[in-house]
């Protein structure tokens, strides 16, 4: 399979952004002590983040707060 979504570029981008998201949100734990963001919105957002085209990861940040958080 030759999934223009999943070659090389794109697989460095997409480890990129969840490594940077697991960094901002994926320690946050609520009074609880129960994760504020779930592993799947960090996943999702990476992989949207990539499947949208872009291929920094500039923006990724806001861009998780506007539309998973």
């Amino acid at each position: 399979m030759n999934d223009w979504r999943y070659n090389d570029e794109k697989m460095k981008t997409r480890q990129n952004a969840y490594i940077i998201l697991l960094k901002k949100f994926g320690d946050q734990l609520d009074d609880n002590g129960v994760p504020i963001y779930s592993m799947k919105n960090i996943t999702e957002c990476a992989n949207d983040w990539v499947s949208q085209g872009n291929v920094r990861c500039d923006g990724i940040v806001s861009y998780f707060k506007a539309y998973y958080a």
